[in-house]
């Protein structure tokens, strides 16, 4: 394991690591929470040698797990023939992902798609295509979203704590209410186009990820549909984490209690899309959308890149190839069940589809749940408060599943309600069998955690 000569270098323990990290990495997340050294599957080991079961799977993007040997084949034999070029040029992966994705939206003829390195890049282009829409065009999205961090992608962003540090950010968005199809019909009311100006684009996540795993009600999205068309205005769906499989289909819009059946016109896409390797893309419904951004208005060096997109083809193959779709529904619903019926005093609820749930909670314990599971070999990430979310590979196993919802059983958290409450649940202690033998799916798991 390199050393990179630094302070402490000899020292390759979690705390060691840690030590290290704050001296040579900016501060933008705080000191991480365990150094992990190595994955399989469901699993990932730290520095110590603790083994955890992964229910964030890196915020929804390790889709086939850790170092599955398909995605990892697939990237190595790539890389081995051609690992870059750049846009002046094209290559056979490249567009094989393009025909792929467009097959998997069902996208109309005239359709295309642009390919990104990130969820936040796939939306800068998106936010750059609806400029194109109408001059001085509003641009709608919803309160509690999250679209990135850069400065066009955090104008969609809706929080204030994420927003002001950096403001004035891109002007022309307003931010609407969740669900609430009263105050959309407002926005698009002639009153508000008379006095605000005309609407040239919606941008919605089918399920609110940061915001605590929020569904869009059902028959949101159709009303939205019809008022943007309307309107002329493109409807925009971001499915940077709900999108290939995380909620059971390809896109999380093509179930009926969530799309309704609309076609939308620009989709955004990243996380799984690779499986774990970095890439995104923007697909673009029909002739009108796909030509938004005509040659030289947009670009990206990464983009496209073929290994990437041997990643993301390897990954799309596996998906199919294994009946990855009918696991997600399947270990969802019992995952969602297990810990509903675990009867902890804990929990309020379970929200969400496929394998992206939250676990929402009667008090405002979240961070020290997370604690306590991170303290008891489990990764999980607390989004609100009182919310704790799911977001494990798409392979999770019913054992796997079951794990999870034993930690739910028998978690426990100091009572006070203020800031002072401390986990309870006994940390689990460092491994001693070899890595084969821990990693296996029947292998002990120890006895009942992560941000964004």
């Amino acid at each position: 394991m390199p050393d990179g000569g630094g302070h402490g270098a000899g020292d390759l323990t979690v705390a060691g690591w840690t030590e290290r990290y704050t001296r040579a990495v900016m501060d933008t997340f705080g000191p991480p929470q365990r150094v992990l050294v190595r994955g399989e599957g469901a699993y990932v080991w730290d520095a110590d040698g603790r083994r955890y079961l992964d229910l964030l799977a890196g915020i929804a993007v390790n889709a086939l797990g850790h170092a599955h040997p398909t995605l990892t084949a697939a990237v190595s034999a790539q890389l081995g023939t051609l690992g870059h070029v750049s846009n002046f040029f094209a290559t056979p992966t490249q567009v094989a992902l393009a025909e792929r994705l467009l097959h998997l939206a069902r996208a109309p003829e005239g359709s295309r798609v642009f390919f990104t390195s990130s969820g936040t890049e796939a939306l800068e282009a998106a936010f750059k295509m609806t400029r194109r829409v109408q001059p001085g065009g509003r641009v709608l999205a919803l309160e509690g979203a999250f679209h990135g961090r850069s400065m066009g992608a955090l104008a969609l962003t809706h929080k204030a704590a994420y927003r002001e540090p950096f403001e004035p950010l891109p002007g022309g968005v307003e931010h609407v209410p969740f669900g609430d199809t009263a105050a959309l019909d407002e926005a698009f009311s002639a009153a508000a186009v008379a006095e605000r100006g005309p609407v040239s684009a919606l941008v919605v996540e089918p399920v609110q990820g940061e915001a605590g795993v929020r569904p869009l009600p059902a028959g949101y999205l159709a009303h939205a549909r019809r008022l943007t068309s309307e309107a002329g205005a493109l409807l925009v769906l971001d499915e940077v984490q709900t999108g290939m499989g995380r909620t059971g289909a390809w896109f999380a819009h093509q179930h009926p209690e969530i799309g309704g059946g609309v076609q939308p016109d620009v989709v955004t896409l990243a996380k799984g899309l690779g499986g774990g390797f970095p890439v995104g893309a923007v697909i673009a419904y029909g002739e009108r959308a796909a030509t938004l951004l005509g040659r030289g208005q947009h670009g990206t060096t990464f983009g496209g890149n073929p290994v990437a997109a041997a990643a993301a083809l390897a990954t799309i193959g596996v998906i199919e190839r294994d009946g990855v779709l009918e696991n997600v529904e399947t270990v969802g619903r019992l995952l969602r069940t297990e810990i509903e019926a675990a009867g902890s005093p804990l929990v309020r609820e379970v929200r969400g589809r496929g394998l992206l749930l939250a676990v929402v909670l009667h008090r405002p314990v979240a961070a020290q749940v997370a604690a306590a599971a991170l303290g008891a070999g489990v990764i999980v990430n607390a989004v609100a408060p009182d919310v704790v979310r799911l977001a494990p590979p798409l392979i999770l196993t019913s054992e796997q599943a079951r794990e999870a919802a034993r930690f739910f059983a028998t978690v426990r958290v100091d009572d006070p309600a203020g800031e002072d409450a401390v986990p309870t649940t006994t940390t689990q202690t460092p491994a001693t069998s070899s890595p084969a033998e821990s990693s296996s799916e029947s292998s002990p798991a120890p006895s009942p955690e992560e941000n964004a």
